[in-house]
């Protein structure tokens, strides 16, 4: 039997989603993705985070559709989804931008005196060189599939684009990778704390 998916509610696609049909988890993702965007973009300068953060909320969505009470409106749902996921990703990049600040200020290209005007604290810059050493080591323990990505991500600070030309990957294969190497990383952080 041919189904019209385009025309089927919220309701019957999360219905027919939870049989495994994977036409209805496009339909869901199609006809709801341009408003999820909208929603984060604000959020975001970079398009490339907001497409992490629309595509982690549709994942975080499907993984517990069978949770969806389909008496509720699906919109406000993803909304919500979307939203925490962006506050997510945001206190992420909060993180990196203070660790890559932390990787500058101990990567001088000069062997000029310091500039005291600054008034460098020498305690902040042994806590820098630290977290870049503790970053690094991180890196080294990530296996090999996100190591090489992750070096070019958060050490040589490219772009998304940069990096699939330099590794020779589809631009969506290395998003994917940074995304979920920006996970294990996490993961190891925390493990520490």
């Amino acid at each position: 039997m041919e189904y019209d998916y385009k025309k089927m509610t919220d309701a019957a696609l999360i219905e027919k989603a939870r049989t495994g049909d994977q036409l209805a988890y496009k339909a869901i993702y199609e006809k709801h993705v341009a408003a999820v965007r909208g929603r984060v973009s604000k959020y975001f300068i970079w398009k490339a985070d907001v497409d992490d953060v629309v595509s982690e909320s549709f994942q975080k969505f499907f993984a517990k559709i069978d949770n969806f009470d389909t008496s509720r409106d699906l919109l406000p749902w993803l909304f919500t989804i979307a939203y925490r996921t962006a506050l997510d990703h945001l206190g992420i990049i909060k993180r990196e931008d203070e660790k890559k600040e932390g990787i500058k200020k101990t990567h001088s290209d000069t062997e000029e005196a310091p500039d005291l005007s600054d008034d460098v604290n020498p305690e902040d810059e042994i806590i820098n060189r630290q977290e870049h050493e503790r970053l690094m080591g991180f890196i080294e323990e990530l296996s090999p599939l996100y190591r090489e990505i992750m070096i070019l991500y958060m050490v040589e600070e490219l772009e998304y684009e940069d990096i699939a030309k330099q590794v020779g990957l589809p631009l969506n294969t290395v998003r994917t990778r940074i995304r979920r190497g920006k996970a294990l990383l996490s993961e190891m952080m925390n493990r520490e704390i």
